[in-house]
């Protein structure tokens, strides 16, 4: 038995289905990845003009949808914008940093389960990017990889200091040493790891200064850390994409 909810959603992935419609793959926030046959949105013909813009990878939506629980098929009854962007699309470098927080979801997302706490995380961020300062901006694709880890439960614990130089990205602590694996951080990349931790707010960004050599090398390292912890995370297409906007 279907049920109509109203519910906020990102949309992820899009694919066509049949002539006319398509079959999206939405990150909502109240079940989680879900996804949806939206028909239709392909027709040619006034009525369907530009519907199809709105399943865009990194789209908010605000949705009508029937969910039943026991169906991996989802339908969507009425969509509108959540959220309209002013520069994501049409800015290369924030086009490549929004792309790529939706990428790192694809290949994190594992469970349909519903987390608010990670929805309103990628909901803030996808705003911030659109809106956000350049250095923001820059720096987000960093911030949201370390608060994604900790939204899905294995955050980095600890801070950086006078004993406590390194960052060991397989256990998640600062420590005095190095450990006997080579997964880890130390010195200014430590450091700047711990400021991006401490964080509270995104305005707090602007306030981090890096270069883009010290950014490329961070988002490497921050991929090992995700990679450690996500079974079959895999590689990301757009990983050298932004590496390259980065450098």
């Amino acid at each position: 038995m279907s049920t109509v909810h109203t519910t906020k959603g990102i949309v992820l992935r899009t694919v066509k289905y049949g002539d006319t419609s398509v079959i999206t793959t939405v990150y909502t926030e109240l079940f989680g990845i879900q996804s949806y046959i939206v028909k239709g949105v392909r027709q040619s013909g006034k009525t369907s003009a530009g519907k199809s813009s709105y399943f865009q990878p990194a789209a908010l939506l605000e949705m009508e949808v029937y969910h039943n629980e026991l169906k991996q098929l989802q339908f969507i009854r009425e969509y509108r914008w959540n959220f309209l962007y002013e520069k994501i699309l049409f800015d290369v470098v924030r086009n490549s940093i929004a792309l790529y927080i939706i990428e790192l979801l694809q290949h994190s997302l594992k469970q349909p389960e519903a987390n608010p706490e990670l929805f309103y995380l990628i909901e803030d961020s996808l705003k911030q990017i659109d809106r956000g300062t350049d250095t923001l901006v820059a720096n987000l694709p960093l911030y949201f990889s370390l608060q994604l880890g900790s939204a899905l439960g294995f955050g980095m614990q600890g801070s950086y200091g006078t004993g406590t130089t390194v960052l060991d990205l397989q256990e998640g602590f600062f420590l005095a040493e190095k450990p006997l694996h080579p997964h880890y951080i130390d010195g200014e990349q430590a450091e700047a790891t711990s400021a991006l931790l401490q964080a509270k707010a995104y305005a707090e960004l602007e306030q981090i200064k890096l270069n883009r050599q010290s950014r490329r090398s961070l988002l490497q390292h921050y991929q090992t850390y995700l990679s450690l912890h996500i079974a079959g995370f895999g590689e990301l297409k757009s990983f050298s994409v932004l590496q390259d906007i980065l450098g």
